[in-house]
């Protein structure tokens, strides 16, 4: 077994990975959800993640990485220590004491920021990352996530500029549960057929 497949299987077991009718930060219904915020819970699992992103990052050319807050920046951190790359963060809402900064840690203009996030559904949610970073002089081309899923986001970044890397494709992971028997091939099909409907 390939060390994606066991990553997929883990995500499942530590229930990061869900099924029944949840409403998405998009707004969209969907009957799979995908919680990767219950990773921090399982150090293991998390370090594997790391070390899958690690891989694809490392054919990417950047200066440091930005994890974007709250569920990446876990992530990233350890991704950091796995690539030895400086991390800085966005923050989502600017501090209004002390240095009042929306971006922590340490940079200089002119600088490449490799964004890493957990997933991605349509990719709206990535540009108020990339917003402030692009207004601090920083330059953007890629964006590394764990887990596509695959409904349109790669498309949205790339009109706008950007490359999408992922790990994972949803579809991809849907094969790994179905192969080693933790969904059923009924339950496959009705994610598939909505995720059709959905692009």
């Amino acid at each position: 077994m390939s060390d994606l497949e066991n990553l997929c299987l883990k995500l499942n077991e530590i229930g990061a990975i869900k099924f029944g009718d949840f409403t998405l930060k998009s707004g969209l219904k969907s009957p799979i959800y995908i919680d990767l915020r219950v990773l921090v819970s399982f150090p293991l699992v998390l370090k594997m993640t790391a070390q899958e992103m690690a891989i694809q990052a490392k054919s990417l050319q950047y200066d440091s990485l930005c994890g974007i807050p709250y569920t990446a920046l876990p992530i990233a951190t350890l991704l950091s220590q796995e690539l030895n790359k400086p991390l800085i963060y966005a923050r989502k809402e600017t501090k209004d004491y002390g240095t009042k900064r929306k971006i922590e840690g340490v940079f200089k203009e002119g600088q490449t920021i490799l964004v890493i996030d957990d997933l991605i559904t349509d990719g709206g949610s990535k540009f108020e990352t990339i917003q402030p970073l692009e207004e601090a002089g920083l330059k953007i081309k890629d964006i590394l996530v764990l887990v596509d899923r695959e409904q349109g986001g790669a498309k949205t970044l790339k009109e706008k500029g950007y490359n999408l890397h992922a790990v994972i494709g949803i579809k991809h992971l849907l094969s790994v549960l179905n192969k080693h028997g933790k969904l059923s091939d009924e339950k496959v099909k009705e994610i598939l057929d909505y995720l059709e409907k959905k692009n």
